[in-house]
């Protein structure tokens, strides 16, 4: 039934249903269900209809949100499911795994006094209505074009800019290290945030599209970067960044030290029925043990609620700044103390302790002075504070570095920025390479997933312009050579 819409004076903020921690503890299952239809239309005929739309100004997509609000609370999913499809690839990725909390639901201007609407579940609704309902096709272009282009890396990127270029009518290859498509979106993001058969079906509609996906391809060990420039007309590399940063204290080379990704690749191959003996042999396994977890980002609340369900014994979060100051969603921490997790804060390590395997943290107290010049306080030690936990397993969250790109890909010629990453003319998006582009993480360091999608989205349009004038000229060397 359609609903009026204002209705945030009237109506509460509501969410789907929600699993007791004690429930959701034990599995890996995601923990929020999905509105029913008539649940859906009430929480969208919240949203105020604003002149300024703070939701759609603070996406990295520019959402239309507001837009697909209004057609849901009218009853219109169809419509609503085509206006998020054409600012986003994955609406269904995003309304799952998306900081809402930071980002649109965060900036909703009707969220002081009235709480915001629940922008995010009604984006999940949508979509799981559309692909229910079939309205959710493959990329079909209009007419085939002749022009490949190559794509190095299947992470949200990678996958954006190919369905952009495969409906432009492009040939498009995409080349991964995994044996399956989608990246950290399938061995980075646990279960309980995003179920993997949400990515394999959309895997699957690309395929079906006409965009070729090569997996267990590294480029620099299956193929060097001028081999791949000679395959194509276009490349574009949007590989993410990988290497784990890294803790400066005594004792980081003890046994049972792990950094963040491995664990979590894992627990994701456990559960997607690998076989994976660093899991079985128990040096990847929490199940017993006294965990920590050093890092306050979204990887840290992913390794700590991971840790839970694996059947720690107690689980810890270290992190040297307090709460107000985490970059990781405050939605992901009251999720985390729900399920049992310690939060230890203003903490940082001083040494790892213990004879071959770590027993201990020696920890100390952190006090936030003065901002620095990017305007975060900066966190300095306490004299004397020191303090000791007990652990047998800790876990290293402190974000993700690039690798060398330019001895990695086998072509010195590229360009990388005083930070590792890939430097591009950021009008064109093109490296130093000709034709060669670059886009997500190895551009702009460790991001979220809307603005990878983002990302793949411009380079997309950047990789078209390029090839069209590519095409124009070879025309015009065509005729004049005749």
């Amino acid at each position: 039934m359609p609903q009026k819409l204002l209705q945030f004076v009237v109506r509460e903020k509501a969410m789907p249903r929600k699993r007791q921690a004690a429930e959701r503890r034990r599995d890996f299952a995601e923990i929020y269900g999905e509105f029913e239809t008539e649940a859906a239309a009430e929480q969208a005929a919240r949203c105020s209809q604003c002149g300024i739309p703070y939701c759609q100004v603070h996406c990295p997509l520019s959402n239309n949100i507001p837009d697909w609000l209004k057609l849901t609370a009218e009853g219109r999913v169809e419509e609503a499911y085509e206006v998020a499809a054409a600012t986003n690839n994955f609406p269904e990725i995003c309304g799952r795994i998306c900081p809402q909390d930071r980002l649109c639901e965060g900036n909703c201007v009707i969220e002081k006094g009235f709480q915001s609407v629940s922008i995010g579940s009604v984006e999940k609704f949508i979509t799981e209505t559309a692909f229910a309902a079939g309205w959710v096709t493959p990329p079909k272009p209009r007419r085939e074009r002749a022009q490949s282009v190559g794509i190095v890396g299947a992470g949200p990127a990678g996958l954006a800019a190919a369905e952009q270029l495969r409906r432009s009518g492009y040939q498009v290859t995409v080349y991964d290290r995994y044996d399956r498509i989608g990246g950290l979106l399938v061995y980075g993001i646990p279960n309980f945030k995003l179920e993997k058969q949400v990515v394999a079906r959309r895997h699957a509609l690309l395929a079906e599209g006409g965009i070729a996906f090569v997996t267990n391809f590294a480029l620099g060990r299956d193929a060097s970067l001028p081999e791949l420039r000679a395959r194509h007309d276009a490349v574009l590399i949007a590989t993410g960044v990988y290497k784990a940063r890294d803790i400066a204290c005594p004792g980081i080379g003890l046994k049972n030290v792990v950094p963040a990704l491995d664990y979590l690749i894992a627990a994701n191959r456990k559960g997607l029925g690998d076989a994976v003996p660093e899991f079985d042999s128990g040096a990847l396994d929490a199940a017993g043990r006294d965990v920590v977890v050093i890092g306050g980002g979204d990887t840290a609340m992913d390794c700590v609620r991971t840790a839970v369900r694996q059947g720690a014994r107690s689980v810890r979060c270290l992190y040297r700044r307090d709460r107000e100051n985490m970059p990781g969603s405050q939605r992901e921490v009251r999720h985390a103390e729900e399920e049992g997790v310690e939060f230890v804060w203003l903490a940082a390590p001083e040494a790892l302790l213990g004879k071959r395997k770590v027993s201990r943290i020696r920890a100390h107290r952190m006090h936030l002075a003065m901002p620095d010049s990017s305007g975060r306080q900066v966190p300095e030690p306490i004299a004397e504070s020191q303090f000791d936990l007990e652990t047998d397993l800790v876990i290293k969250a402190l974000g993700f570095d690039p690798e060398d790109v330019p001895a990695l890909f086998g072509e010195p010629a590229l360009k990388v920025t005083r930070w590792g990453t890939i430097a591009i003319d950021h009008r064109t998006m093109m490296t130093s390479l000709p034709g060669v582009f670059a886009a997500g993480d190895i551009v702009r360091g460790a991001s979220l997933v809307v603005w990878a999608i983002r990302d793949g989205r411009d380079a997309a349009a950047q990789i078209e312009r390029y090839l069209e004038a590519q095409a124009a000229a070879a025309i015009v060397r065509a005729e004049a050579a005749e």
